[in-house]
């Protein structure tokens, strides 16, 4: 296979290929089964939205309990392979459900039907904490270059913003005029083109490691490399600085997520029916700012794109929580987007440039779950602080009002500008991977077991 459209290098370009058919099925897949389980299973009951948080709450499980020790696996093993596996093990997994989606849906009592909902999505949700320190591994050996690597993590997030653009329109119409199985189908389909593409890729195989004969391996010694990885991430002053200002940052918007509706209907004073425009803004702004990220990298490095980003985001979050008309609303979230999303992307070279090979998947099965974990508490917070101990703010101070939802925007733009000062200062000039401790000794050409136990896209 030779894409006409080569984007950095031609491996890269196939694997993108494999990521952009992938996040599309990802995203049919997701709101599919949101809308199937409010509208379908929990219809005009009042555990409804229980019900949805069920599928939300079987992701984040995954992230939480099998993220961190995926990565000691994707040390391990051959990357390629694992990419490969999972993808097997996805599309499996929906196919399965998928053929049970044949059935009528009062064939199964509906607390059957949500069990295997949630099994489903954990499952996916927890391969996915396999294949994605295996990409991201895979992306640093194809891809060289603080730029280069800047750019191919800007393309993979514009990739994805597009993906949650164009995927949802779609599934609504899937699902009330072909059916559930249907959109449960494009999405295994995905797998399987996304496998074809991998398999097409020449990266990622491990070299055979010097000194070892025969097939004798070293014995695993799973808690040993865990604990390796992490006093690994411990000594490095470049990770620990990346990983407190991530999270610093999450705290800061992570109250976006969950208090934008009540902002947007009570002080931009926007019909519930407009809402959509400020997804449809936040995701062309993370589309600008992911393809600019590259070129800024290149002009200005990646670690003053991180700590400029989150300068320029936090002012305009705070600046956000001044409006109060709806034009002035949309454009501040999509400026607001654009230098987050940049930042975003400038981490990725950053990540892979102080990590050694043989760390990568740790180093990202420690990182993401942490700043996964602080989103989620960030936006279980601020839902409680708007929603019990400012409840009752309101006023007006020099002509401005104050309220609780814009308060606490108020002071997640404070946040975010604290984590751009911290990274300003406490960044190393220099991110160059340190030497690992001597510890247990990883296979990295030991073979995934028969049965993996979980991917994801």
């Amino acid at each position: 296979m030779t894409p006409r459209l080569i984007l950095i290098n031609r491996d890269y370009t196939r694997l993108w290929i494999g990521q952009a058919v992938s996040s599309v099925g990802d995203a049919v897949f997701s709101t599919t089964l949101v809308l199937w389980v409010a509208t379908v299973l929990a219809k005009d009951e009042t555990w409804a939205p229980m019900a949805v948080s069920g599928v939300l709450l079987s992701t984040g499980i995954a992230v939480l309990f099998v993220g961190p020790l995926a990565g000691v696996f994707v040390d391990r093993w051959d990357k390629r392979r694992t990419m490969l596996r999972t993808e097997v093990v996805r599309g499996g997994l929906v196919a399965v459900l998928t053929l049970v989606s044949f059935l009528p849906v009062d064939a199964l009592p509906v607390g059957v039907w949500l069990a295997l909902v949630y099994a489903t999505v954990l499952m996916l949700n927890a391969s996915a904490q396999f294949f994605t320190p295996a990409r991201f591994a895979v992306i640093g050996d194809l891809v060289t270059g603080e730029a280069d690597r800047a750019r191919a993590a800007g393309i993979a997030q514009a990739t994805a913003q597009t993906a949650w653009i164009i995927g949802p329109p779609l599934a609504a119409p899937l699902l009330f005029t072909a059916g559930l199985q249907w959109a449960l189908l494009l999405n295994a389909v995905s797998y399987a083109v996304s496998y074809i593409v991998i398999r097409s890729i020449g990266a990622g195989r491990p070299a055979p490691a010097a000194g070892r004969t025969g097939g004798a391996r070293q014995p695993a010694n799973v808690f040993g490399e865990f604990t390796a990885g992490l006093r690994f991430f411990r000594r490095s002053k470049f990770l620990v600085a990346l990983i407190v200002l991530a999270v610093i940052g999450q705290f800061g918007t992570g109250a976006l997520s969950t208090l934008n509706v009540f902002f947007a209907t009570d002080n931009l004073h926007m019909p519930t029916h407009l809402y959509g425009y400020i997804g449809t803004a936040m995701g062309l702004g993370g589309i600008v700012g992911a393809l600019c990220a590259g070129r800024v990298v290149q002009w200005i490095g990646a670690r003053r794109t991180t700590w400029a980003g989150l300068l320029v985001s936090g002012v305009l979050l705070l600046v956000y929580s001044r409006q109060t008309g709806f034009v002035g609303g949309v454009v501040l979230l999509f400026l607001f987007t654009v230098p987050l999303t940049m930042l975003n992307t400038a981490m990725a070279p950053l990540l892979l440039g102080a990590a050694p090979a043989e760390y990568r998947g740790r180093v990202v099965s420690v990182f993401y779950p942490v700043t996964q974990l602080a989103s989620m508490l960030s936006a279980v917070l601020s839902g409680w602080l708007a929603g019990s101990v400012l409840r009752d703010v309101a006023g007006s101070f020099a002509g401005i009002r104050f309220g609780p939802v814009d308060t606490v925007f108020a002071a997640s733009g404070v946040f975010v500008v604290l984590s751009g000062v911290y990274a300003w200062t406490a960044l190393p000039r220099t991110e160059a991977p340190e030497k690992p401790d001597p510890g247990p000794a990883a296979a990295p050409d030991e073979p995934l077991p028969a049965t993996p136990r979980g991917r994801t896209k």
